[in-house]
């Protein structure tokens, strides 16, 4: 592989105009595709094999004017401290209210008036009343003059005295002014590069090849999105996925070329031995992040199939420009990407009497120049003290680790909300009239098993079963059955009297399910319980149930492949616990702030709650594919010493002394664009920020940067173990190079040639 990537790097760098027309063609044809194609499906969420999306499907076929699908807001109102919401005054403007929201909009079906149905609509004490708006479209497809005009309803309510506010689907989410932490992230990430290669030009080609892959991946997803389903959503992970490992990607190849330089090789060799090395671990890297993304479609919820699927192509898409357009770019600056001192040395046209003067002086300190970098002076540290480092990290990672073992999942609610938008003060004013439990109500659809249905059959088993589901420990309150026309399906709510997110709501799924089982022969009737908080209590353990699974399957695979890459069966499986350890760790972080409420002021956390259900497997894709970026590289560089003939220790010493401060500068780029979402508003953004930040600092600076190399200085030689008959089976892949042979060695002492004598013959 080494050979061939290496004469893939040269042909990029010599026919490097070529190579730049290419992707620029790609990238304006996907960019055309994408702006002519239709306009992307709305997001749609489904849940197949569960009771809730059974029960889903179910309402969609029997009740069709319902709109099972379609949006809905829930608008509360109070009327003025000491007045009841029943007064004239009041009623008058709540009834204006009623018949505005009915007539605002073409895409509302219906409006419930609150005081059509008191008993349920009007709290005991009599100052709040809700009312339901129906929409006919999905809560992706309410225009925005719909949300206009609800906006513009509440408001003139406001302004007759009432207090007035609105939650549900169908409102819209308000986004804060944002942008600056991203913003924030993206100048640090400039200013790292710019400290770690001392070059603006090779500071800025890893950020302009990955902004060049996220856009040809994006648009791609865009282009496709009609055809493949993928909605506009499908791309966040693409996105995040494709910038992180595409600036990674390009930052190992642009280092390894200044190495190859360092040494005496031409720009081409340079960029030949660059990509057939450095490459060679990027392609190795990108497939263990395929297999992590592309693993999502073991937990079987198609919208994370997809997401997973498109931003495992985005991902290939970013090792196919590191390979090509990044060696093809070096030669258009083969001189500038170096570091700005001591540039003369690398100098191709011929230089003055005074330059070559310059030149040879840097030349002469940098021969001089013996003293070991930080890399090496740390991996010195590590190989003295390894037990002491060992227990340190594994010890340290193991106790952030130990509220991990009181995680709990959950989706996000308008009860997580700011206190600051509508959707939550809403969800506080149902809480206070109402109860907690009617945040969350549970829908029951009771369908009868007989040939011939009768209306009356249907209601009488949904009220049979109503009221035997009423005497359930922790119900509320039960709706009457309502049936459909043709009278075969009956639709309850019921009314729990605990919150959405509560572990007693999610409790009572479950008791509530297995009441139904019992009632189902006794009535003669399939009983199925949906409803938003259910299916969300179903998508929560889902996830939850395919996380041991998705683990398995993703930290398997990268196994084999690493064992391919390093020829050893102890160097995967450190690098695989590892990463458990460091995942553990950073779940274990965000449960005591997120959950548990520790440093909830200073993360600005309004109200601690379940953990998102979705970030655990997100954390584990997002992280496992920089994990194994950082383990590649490092150790890859230390095979390579090893493959030719350095010690056990001088290997370690030396996979630091060129990989360190590069894997740092990637670590801390990262850490830099994802704590930029910590200061965002939304407490679930910032959980992922949050997650994602602290596991990449657990993982590149305390797993890959101290407790591999104090494994390396226990293990020794055994590090490299590889059974005989493995070794026979498995394929050779040349990661480290061997192949590359001595014909590109450096051929003449570092300093500067001249003229074209300079291109013939390597020097730096």
């Amino acid at each position: 592989m080494a050979t061939f990537l290496s004469r893939l790097g040269r042909l990029a760098f010599r026919r490097r105009g070529v190579m730049v027309l290419l992707w620029l063609l790609v990238f304006g044809g996907m960019g055309f595709a994408a702006s002519t194609a239709p306009a992307p499906p709305a997001d749609t969420f489904s849940m197949p094999g569960t009771e809730s999306q059974e029960a889903f499907d179910l309402l969609t076929e029997k009740f069709p004017d319902a709109s099972a699908d379609g949006a809905g807001a829930r608008v509360v109102v109070r009327a003025p401290e000491g007045a009841k919401i029943t007064a004239p005054a009041q009623r008058t403007a709540v009834e204006r209210l009623v018949a505005e929201l009915r007539a605002s909009s073409p895409q509302v079906v219906a409006v419930a008036d609150p005081y059509e149905s008191p008993a349920v609509s009007i709290s005991k004490d009599g100052t709040t009343a809700y009312m339901v708006v129906t929409y006919k479209v999905p809560a992706m497809e309410v225009d925005d003059k719909a949300h206009d005009a609800l906006d513009a309803a509440t408001e003139q309510a406001r302004e007759a005295g009432l207090t007035v506010e609105a939650g549900g689907d169908a409102v819209k989410i308000e986004q804060a002014m944002g942008g600056t932490g991203e913003q924030i992230g993206i100048l640090v990430s400039a200013i790292v590069l710019v400290l770690t290669f001392g070059s603006v030009i090779a500071a800025g080609m890893p950020l302009l090849t990955a902004l060049i892959g996220v856009g040809i991946g994006i648009s791609g997803i865009t282009a496709l999105g009609s055809t493949l389903g993928l909605s506009g959503t499908t791309s966040t992970l693409a996105m995040m996925i494709g910038l992180a490992v595409g600036i990674d990607y390009a930052l190992f190849i642009v280092s390894r070329f200044r190495a190859e330089r360092a040494e005496g090789r031409t720009p081409e060799e340079a960029a030949g031995r660059a990509v057939g090395t450095a490459g060679s671990a990027v392609v190795f890297a990108g497939l263990t992040v395929v297999v992590a993304l592309a693993g999502l479609a073991v937990v079987n919820i198609p919208m994370l199939t997809k997401m997973g699927l498109a931003a495992a192509g985005t991902v290939a898409v970013a090792v196919l420009v590191a390979l090509t357009l990044v060696p093809a770019l070096l030669g258009f600056a083969p001189v500038k990407v170096m570091a700005r001192k001591g540039r003369l040395a690398y100098a191709v046209k011929p230089l003055s009497d005074r330059k070559q003067r310059r030149a040879a002086k840097h030349a002469a300190k940098l021969a001089r120049k013996t003293k070991p970098n930080l890399g090496s002076r740390w991996a010195g540290y590590v190989l003295r003290h390894p037990v002491a480092v060992l227990l340190v990290g594994v010890v340290g990672l193991g106790t952030v680790a130990v509220p991990a073992a009181s995680l709990e999942l959950g989706l996000p609610g308008e009860g997580q909300m700011s206190t600051e938008t509508t959707q939550r003060r809403a969800y506080d004013l149902l809480s206070e009239s109402f109860g907690p439990g009617f945040n969350g109500p549970l829908m029951v659809t009771v369908q009868t098993t007989g040939t011939e249905g009768t209306a009356k059959d249907a209601k009488a088993a949904g009220d049979e079963i109503g009221k035997a589901l009423l005497k359930t420990d922790g119900v509320a309150s039960v709706s009457p059955a309502t049936a459909n026309k043709a009278g075969d399906t009956a639709i309850l709510n019921v009314i729990p009297e605990t919150g959405p997110t509560e572990k007693e709501t999610e409790e009572l799924v479950r008791e509530l399910r297995d009441t139904a089982g019992a009632l189902e022969r006794s009535t003669a009737s399939r009983i199925l319980v949906t409803g938003q908080t259910a299916m969300f209590i179903d998508f929560s353990q889902t996830l939850d149930d395919a996380l041991l699974p998705y683990l398995g399957l993703v930290v398997g695979l990268a196994f084999l492949l690493l064992m391919v890459v390093f020829r050893s069966v102890l160097v995967p499986l450190k690098a695989a616990l590892g990463f458990l350890l460091s995942v553990a760790a950073a779940l274990g972080a965000v449960v005591a702030v997120f959950q548990w409420g520790w440093l909830a002021d200073v993360f600005g956390i309004d109200a601690p709650g379940p953990i998102m259900s979705t970030m655990p497997i997100f954390m584990i894709g997002v992280v496992f594919g920089l994990a194994m970026d950082y383990e590649v590289f490092l150790v890859s560089r230390m095979r390579e010493s090893y493959a030719h003939g350095a010690r056990p220790a001088e290997a370690v010493v030396d996979g630091f002394r060129h990989g360190g401060r590069v894997v740092s500068a990637a670590a801390i780029i990262m850490m830099s664009v994802f704590s930029g979402f910590i200061v965002e508003d939304n407490d679930f953004v910032k959980m992922i920020g949050f997650a994602l930040a602290i596991a990449v600092l657990f993982d590149a600076f305390v797993v890959r940067m101290a407790i591999v190399p104090a494994l390396f200085a226990l293990l020794g030689k055994s590090a490299w173990w590889l059974p005989k008959w493995l070794d026979r089976i498995l394929p050779r892949v040349d990661v480290e190079g061997e192949k590359l042979g001595q014909a590109q060695a450096p051929t003449t002492p570092r300093g500067r040639g001249q003229g074209q004598d300079r291109e013939r013959t390597p020097v730096g």
